[in-house]
């Protein structure tokens, strides 16, 4: 049994720079998606990030908001996988949040470009594998503190 879930898990996912998103498409079958690391994360709970207005993702969650994120250590062959929903925002604050210098490169209008949107992921449940072993946990509310930022 973890110790601190938190701080175990969150160590996990600070130091990938491949996060692994899965959505349920039209026919109700899961697709998974490889990604940049979360722009901002609330804990365990609540995670941030980027992609296009126009992608497949996005149809995915507007019809289904049932998604999961999974972060894997490949040198100590463990990994997490969270289990809730995915929202797409296209608010003016969700954008300006976790917009980044740089970003211009995939959303060449700036934050207010319409084919800019942010993916806000929250978690209810994860499963975390690892020793040849897999734990289920319930994800704890955050902590109050600071918020990571990718």
């Amino acid at each position: 049994m973890m110790r601190d879930v938190e701080q175990t898990i969150g160590n996990l996912i600070d130091h990938q720079n491949t996060s692994f998103v899965g959505s349920v498409d039209e026919d109700g079958c899961p697709e998974i998606k490889a990604m940049l690391p979360p722009r901002r994360r609330e804990g365990l709970r609540t995670f941030y990030f980027t992609t296009n207005t126009s992608s497949m993702r996005v149809r995915h969650y507007r019809a289904h908001p049932q998604a999961c994120i999974y972060f894997a250590d490949r040198r100590f062959f463990r990994g997490v996988m969270l289990k809730g929903t995915m929202e797409v925002l296209e608010d003016a604050w969700a954008k300006e949040l976790i917009w980044q210098e740089g970003d211009t490169t995939y959303y060449p209008l700036g934050v207010t470009d319409p084919d800019y949107c942010v993916l806000r992921f929250t978690a209810g449940t994860g499963r975390y594998y690892r020793n040849f072993g897999s734990e289920d946990f319930d994800v704890p509310e955050p902590s109050g503190e600071e918020p990571a930022e990718a």
